[in-house]
């Protein structure tokens, strides 16, 4: 019997971001405009919804600071932030995998893994092989998989047998609830707008919340 499919989000979910692709929306809004966005701002965009795509976020942040910039000027300087000037000494570096517990290696065992990100899937990638070479994620969807972003559900439509979306983000719940997909949360009460995350994951179907994905096996079916 083929083994259920869990598909999970990457940013929030798998790996903590905070002084990764956060702390890149602040430097590049700051390198390009002088001006410094507070991470509570970034978390209300992201709590609006349309906001999956960091790129196009640090453009609009970037408007509504006054500079109006190409895209692809807003995506080199993000790139350049996020890499490092050598290509591996960037932001990047600063991420955590956020199973302390072997909570993955487990569940693993049980069901199949698959990741819908808003990322490339080259970048999502580096990442499961710098911390997750013992686990198998097949397939990997990225942004650059898709002709529609999160929240169009057309990612989790291109992953067989999805039995649960893992997501931290509006986005992820609506793109979950548009494929037919139960959606648990992840809601992080360090971050802020917590209650708010959590109310609007709610509010879009959630089935559980879960502080971290230590907790998931807790509220999987045994």
């Amino acid at each position: 019997m083929e083994a259920q499919m869990i598909a999970f989000d990457m940013d929030g979910v798998l790996v903590d971001v905070t002084e990764s692709y956060r702390e890149t929306i602040v430097q590049t809004v700051k390198f390009l405009s002088g001006q410094t966005i507070e991470r509570a701002a970034i978390q209300d965009y992201k709590n609006q919804g349309g906001w999956n795509n960091d790129w196009a976020l640090s453009q609009h942040i970037l408007a509504q600071f006054g500079v109006e910039l190409p895209y692809q000027t807003v995506v080199d300087e993000f790139q350049k932030i996020f890499f490092g000037p050598n290509g591996n000494d960037g932001l990047m570096q600063r991420e955590v995998w956020i199973d302390t517990t072997g909570t993955l290696a487990r569940l693993n065992q049980k069901y199949a893994f698959s990741v819908f990100t808003g990322r490339l899937r080259a970048e999502a990638q580096i990442t499961l092989d710098r911390f997750a070479q013992g686990l198998r994620f097949q397939p990997v969807i990225g942004d650059d998989d898709v002709t529609k972003g999160k929240p169009d559900p057309e990612g989790l439509h291109k992953i067989a047998n999805v039995r649960y979306y893992i997501g931290d983000t509006v986005d992820d719940a609506r793109a979950s609830l548009a494929a037919g997909v139960p959606f648990i949360g992840v809601g992080h009460r360090r971050d802020a707008g917590h209650a708010k995350t959590v109310a609007l994951m709610e509010a879009e179907g959630a089935i559980a919340i879960i502080e971290s994905i230590n907790e998931l096996e807790a509220i999987l079916p045994a």
